[in-house]
């Protein structure tokens, strides 16, 4: 790091965040510290599902696909993302999950950056 300039690699970096490379829990020292935004790059093999829906949603969210095939889940509605740029946005109070029906990369934004919402390691 120099000058508050970050550069990394998004599967690297986000390696021991599930993916996730900006957001409250990286440390106030580093650039990638923020309160206002989180950044997740996400790879996800065929067949990988959030282990849990989130819910009480506080935040607004946005996912982009990068490649593959990638559902979301809402409450009465499902949305599949299969072409490369395809993406969906979700505001606050809106229940969600998602699974990967093929070998999926997205890159997932949401703001503001609060704690919380973290779903159980999987087993």
């Amino acid at each position: 790091m120099s000058s508050g300039v970050y550069v990394g690699n998004a599967n690297k970096d986000g390696a021991s965040d599930r993916g996730w490379i900006l957001g409250h829990f990286k440390p106030l020292d580093d650039p990638r510290h923020s309160g206002d935004v989180e950044i997740k790059w996400g790879t996800h093999p065929s067949g990988d599902k959030r282990t849990a829906w989130v819910t009480g949603e506080e935040r607004t969210g946005l996912l982009v696909l990068i490649s593959g095939r990638f559902r979301m889940e809402f409450p009465g509605r499902s949305v599949l993302l299969q072409e490369q740029g395809d993406y969906v946005l979700w505001g606050h109070g809106v229940d969600h999950s998602w699974t990967a029906e093929q070998d999926s990369v997205v890159m997932t934004v949401r703001w503001p950056s609060i704690p919380g919402y973290r779903a159980p390691e999987p087993r």
